[in-house]
């Protein structure tokens, strides 16, 4: 007649078919992780190998405005063709030394109008009749490059400036005598990133387009070629 096990023994026993039993849930587990897997490549293909488009500006530029400036000017190869370098926003922001939440208001439009996280500009000197100390932040600053500087300006000329009220073309004197146009906006609601509903504030802002034009008539005919609205 067998003789009856120990509790101890009993307890043993539970414990090792409680751990037979929790090494085949894990193994369950991995061979259903390992199926999923395995169906996802199948039922959702890579779209991170297609290549980005380029900015339709950027297109323009090399298709239509290269050749119609090589015309113009008689450069003798393409490299001597002015380009954009670089587009800069800045926003000042004075009344932010009584309140700093408007500073950070005004990052924001600058971050949605940019598509890029603004710089925070600081004074670089003390005004005792403005309570303006060194070091103080006073505004905020982008710059934009590449296929993001060539959206901007596509969406400047094209959406922005035409819902200036009473526009009548931008100033054909604001070169700089080396090639570098600047033009001063005086609300951030003519851009459609921003909320008129969600803003605290009209606030302006200047843009400074730099190219590689050694002159400004070679600027103009630039910028002309990508239909910037200056007065005739």
């Amino acid at each position: 007649m067998a003789k009856d096990k120990s509790p101890q023994t009993e307890k043993a026993d539970k414990a090792a078919q409680a751990e037979k039993a929790e090494k085949a849930g894990r193994a369950a587990d991995k061979a259903a992780k390992a199926a999923k897997a395995a169906e996802k490549p199948a039922d959702k293909p890579a779209k991170s190998t297609l290549p980005v488009p380029p900015a339709r500006l950027a297109q323009h530029y090399q298709e239509k405005v290269v050749p119609e400036l090589v015309k113009k000017f008689g450069y003798k190869t393409t490299m001597q063709v002015p380009r954009i370098r670089k587009i800069t926003l800045n926003m000042g922001v004075g009344e932010s030394i009584g309140d700093k939440k408007v500073l950070d208001n005004a990052v924001a439009d600058m971050a949605k109008i940019a598509g890029q996280k603004p710089v925070v500009t600081k004074s670089r000197r003390s005004i005792a009749n403005f309570k303006l100390r060194v070091g103080y932040p006073i505004g905020c600053m982008v710059t934009l490059r590449g296929a993001r500087m060539y959206e901007f300006l596509d969406r400047l000329v094209n959406i922005a400036i035409p819902r200036i009220r009473d526009f009548r073309g931008v100033s054909n004197r604001a070169f700089d005598g080396r090639g570098n146009y600047s033009l001063g906006v005086r609300e951030q609601i003519i851009f459609p990133e921003i909320e008129y509903d969600k803003i605290d504030a009209l606030r302006g802002m200047n843009i400074a387009i730099t190219t590689t034009a050694k002159t400004d008539d070679e600027a103009k005919a630039l910028l002309a070629a990508f239909r910037f609205p200056f007065k005739h």
